[in-house]
């Protein structure tokens, strides 16, 4: 969603998906058997900020599934399971490390998902130096810390992701013989992945890999890409191509 249907924000809080290409993306889900917004934040809050209940969520990087029409997600139960971890460790480095304040590092809590987020921090440097420091530490302590565009967030140490996601959506969905998926982060590249597989195993016929280009686009997503698009609006018109 971030940086894909919506523009990046300094502050998460502050997303939003632009009338157009929420309006577009209507027309696609109603033109096509599945539609989904795959993504980091927590399946209810992804479809708030996009405002579509016709369509479903992965959330969580794939720890949430929101089905279309439906009001309550499904959880992977392991994922689950080990949120409570997650959610100790947040409030203990916080505690313990008064120094990430300074840095104007900035907290999200998805719930079984800690982020730390430094994007527009004084010293981007510095904040990122700690994060690492938090991410050892979530290493030491046996949770899985990941890395985004100037964000760490720390998850449960199940095997989820966006990939895997996608897979429990489609396992819904016998028909889907095609995929398009676009992404723009690192953690999209599991969706890449994900959906080859699902070719490769003959779950579908043909999977398109779409990477989204910014001035911050990892170069792994660019190499692994079948094609690339500018930015939401390239989305937006990618989105009109479908029709």
């Amino acid at each position: 969603m971030d940086g894909t249907l919506a523009p990046i924000v300094r502050h998460a809080d502050d997303a939003h998906v632009p009338e157009p290409t929420r309006s577009v993306l209507i027309r696609v889900a109603h033109a096509y058997a599945v539609t989904a917004c795959v993504s980091g934040r927590q399946a209810a809050i992804a479809r708030r900020i996009v405002s579509i209940g016709s369509i479903s969520y992965v959330g969580n990087h794939g720890g949430e599934l929101l089905r279309a029409g439906r009001t309550e997600p499904e959880l992977e139960p392991g994922f689950a399971r080990g949120g409570e971890r997650v959610r100790a460790f947040a409030r203990t480095v916080w505690r313990a490390d008064p120094q990430l304040q300074r840095l104007r590092m900035r907290s999200e809590d998805k719930g079984d998902i800690a982020a730390f987020h430094w994007r527009g921090a004084p010293d981007e440097a510095q904040a990122e130096a700690a994060a690492e420091r938090i991410a050892q530490r979530a290493e030491a302590e046996g949770l899985a810390p990941h890395w985004g565009r100037k964000v760490l967030e720390v998850r449960p140490p199940v095997q989820v992701d966006k990939g895997a996601g996608i897979a429990w959506l489609l396992s819904g969905a016998p028909q889907v013989r095609a995929a398009l998926y676009v992404g723009d982060d690192l953690t999209d590249l599991d969706a890449f992945r994900g959906l080859r597989a699902l070719v490769e195993s003959g779950g579908l016929q043909t999977a398109v890999c779409v990477g989204v280009r910014s001035d911050e686009t990892p170069p792994e997503l660019e190499r692994e890409a079948d094609l690339l698009v500018d930015g939401p609006s390239g989305v937006r018109h990618l989105l009109e191509a479908l029709l």
